[in-house]
């Protein structure tokens, strides 16, 4: 036995079949995904002639009505085997982006439905996440989350290194409804792939209410406000994925418009430092390992606060690209260490009976806060100009650290009972 352990550590830490199973539809899916970023935006401006109105409408409505639409399947999917919750979020989000290239097939597309469209990706893909995480706690014991957390969080960001590449290159030749094609056809797989893992999965918990009662919606929210380590780390997320995305559109228009910078400067500037991403990821278990999980939570916590304000001092020429690079390195680095050890964190602080609607609960608000906070710095980018608007957040950023839980916490029980109510 001691002999296999060591063999196994040698190889790698392995995670049994079904997890491979699990990563490998997880690496198809978001890789399709990242083959048709920007699609939509596209199709609306070349097919449709949308202004810049509806263009961003696209983003900013279709996330946060696809996110209220998804408040009551966090409560769904608890009282249900995981597994075909996660086959039947794939094939919804094959068969919506399939109906894209038929309407245009057709010369019926609307932008009526290519909003429906988003919203419903939207929703499907936070019921998915939701499902996922809590299948993951199951499947897995607890000292092997680290590990999947950190392959998934490498495979993430290896496909957005990938992805928009070959995605761009497939919209100058086939145009960006070929993209939505394969955007669906990678959902496609992701259910077959899930599909063929196999194995026993343990029954859910039994609803004590025969129907959903309106309470039910919020069960997600009590447990998450009602845990003294778990709430701060969910302000803390929530704030610093909405500050950092709703810079994003200022930040290109202040490259591409005012500074001058090609588009192609533009993405290298966003792509090549996205391998900080990969190398966090891999360095997240070490670290973890070396200094502990709840200071390596905090400090990379608090280090990818310190970069995003460097962005407010970009100029012209190369030496602004490298200033950029270098800030967004810095930044996707230290993202890529405290993702899979939060999201570690957090599973391992929420009972097995609370891991989807946490976990739903938890996507809805950051999509939530994400597209309001972007529509406000649009209009902050419009009054004060978007440099100074970048600088804002950056000031903002500086401040999510204190929001991080200030001491160790030992994994939620699960022998003892979970109230209903916080």
């Amino acid at each position: 036995m001691r002999s296999r352990h060591r063999l196994g550590h040698l190889l790698g830490h392995r995670l049994g079949r079904q997890f491979g199973w699990l990563w490998a539809a997880y690496g198809t899916s978001a890789l399709g995904t990242w083959l048709a970023f920007g699609a939509f935006p596209l199709i609306a401006i070349e097919v449709l002639d949308a202004g810049p109105a509806e263009v961003a409408a696209l983003s900013s409505v279709g996330a946060a009505v696809g996110a209220a639409v998804a408040v009551p399947l966090g409560p769904w999917v608890e009282f249900r085997r995981k597994r075909p919750v996660l086959i039947t979020m794939d094939l919804v989000r094959c068969v919506a982006l399939l109906t894209i290239p038929a309407a245009f097939a057709l010369g019926v597309l609307t932008f009526l439905q290519l909003l429906l469209v988003a919203v419903v990706v939207a929703a499907a893909d936070i019921a998915f996440r939701a499902a996922s995480g809590a299948y993951l706690k199951t499947l897995l014991p607890a000292e092997d989350l680290l590990v999947a957390h950190a392959r998934l969080e490498s495979t993430a960001w290896t496909t957005t290194i990938v992805g928009p590449p070959l995605g761009g290159a497939a919209i100058g030749l086939l145009g960006p409804v070929a993209t939505v094609v394969a955007d669906a056809v990678s959902h496609l797989l992701s259910a077959l792939g899930i599909r063929a893992m196999g194995g026993h999965e343990p029954p859910p918990g039994r609803r004590e209410a025969a129907r959903m009662r309106a309470g039910d919606l919020l069960d997600g929210w009590r447990y998450v406000l009602a845990d003294v380590t778990l709430r701060p780390l969910f302000f803390n997320t929530v704030l610093f994925n909405g500050l950092v995305m709703a810079s994003s559109p200022l930040l290109a228009v202040l490259m591409l418009g005012r500074l001058g910078f090609a588009p192609w400067q533009y993405g290298l500037a966003f792509a090549a430092p996205s391998i900080g991403g990969l190398l966090g990821a891999r360095s997240a278990r070490p670290l973890v390992t070396r200094f502990g999980q709840h200071q390596v939570l905090v400090a990379a916590g608090t280090l990818r606060a310190l970069w995003p304000v460097g962005l407010a001092f970009v100029g012209p020429g190369t030496g602004g690209l490298l200033l950029v690079i270098g800030v967004e390195l810095g930044l996707i680095f230290c993202c890529g260490v405290f993702n899979p050890v939060s999201a570690t964190y957090r599973l391992q602080r929420t009972a097995t009976d609370r891991a989807a609607r946490t976990l739903s609960a938890w996507a809805v608000t950051t999509k939530a806060t994400t597209a309001l906070l972007t529509a406000v710095w649009g209009v902050l980018g419009s009054l004060l100009g978007p440099r100074t608007a970048i600088g804002l957040a950056g000031v903002l950023l500086l401040a999510t650290p204190l929001l991080l839980p200030r001491r160790a916490s030992a994994p939620v029980s699960e022998s003892k009972p979970v109230p209903d109510r916080a």
